[in-house]
């Protein structure tokens, strides 16, 4: 069993008896009140420097000794305090112990000189998930549709800073995704959206099934 925890914000872990991952670590002001401390994984994927995805990072990764995995530039600024961490770049991948990690783009911000923010395609036990970052729609969404089949796509639908509903619902449609997990929305007055209102557009069109998982609930994939 593959399960999917949703934290809030773009804060989610995946995992089964043996490894959890948990993705872009940000906990301040989870409904759960899960704490730094509360998190065991063996492994932590950053898309991007920015303090809400960051996040609680470093420390999750010193105390569980687990990897963190970003861009080159992430993963130095990690690694200068004390993390373990696996640099990779956009366009790479990686066979690590649970399966395969594709970096792929996302148009944002990088939070560090030099970076770029970065989305994750990640084959974990023989699900694929796509894990879309902060980023605006993007044509290439359509390419990597075609290079992975991709069980579930996690798409930000917040708007303001990553792509909106509508956009959401194109990247879907280009994905080629079985199930949409929407995720980055309603943290904050300026990212205020309504996830039914995504799911029934993208369904009206048989785009995708889509899953609305509340903050501090799971699912099985």
């Amino acid at each position: 069993m593959i399960k999917f925890d949703y934290i809030h914000h773009a804060c989610f872990t995946i995992g089964n008896k043996d490894t959890k991952i948990i993705f872009d670590p940000f906990l301040d002001g989870n409904p759960g009140g899960i704490t730094p401390a509360d998190v065991k994984v063996s492994y932590i994927l950053v898309s991007h420097a920015h303090a809400d995805h960051l996040g609680s990072a470093v420390e999750i990764a010193l105390q569980n000794n687990a990897t963190i995995i970003s861009t080159a530039e992430v993963a130095g600024l990690v690694a200068e305090k004390g993390a373990q961490a696996h640099a990779m770049h956009i366009g790479g991948t990686y066979d690590f112990p649970f399966g395969k990690v594709r970096v792929t783009p996302a148009f944002h911000g990088s939070g560090v000189p030099g970076g770029h923010a970065c989305g994750f395609i990640v084959h974990f036990f023989g699900k694929t998930i796509y894990f879309a970052g902060d980023t605006s729609l993007f044509s290439d969404m359509k390419l990597l549709g075609e290079i992975e089949n991709i069980d579930y796509a996690i798409l930000p639908i917040g708007d303001n800073y990553t792509m909106g509903p509508d956009d959401a619902k194109r990247a879907a449609a280009m994905l080629k995704a079985k199930t949409v997990i929407p995720i980055h929305y309603n943290t904050w007055p300026v990212i205020a959206q309504d996830p039914e209102k995504f799911k029934q557009a993208v369904e009206a069109e048989k785009i995708a099934s889509v899953i609305v998982v509340k903050p501090g609930k799971s699912i099985e994939l």
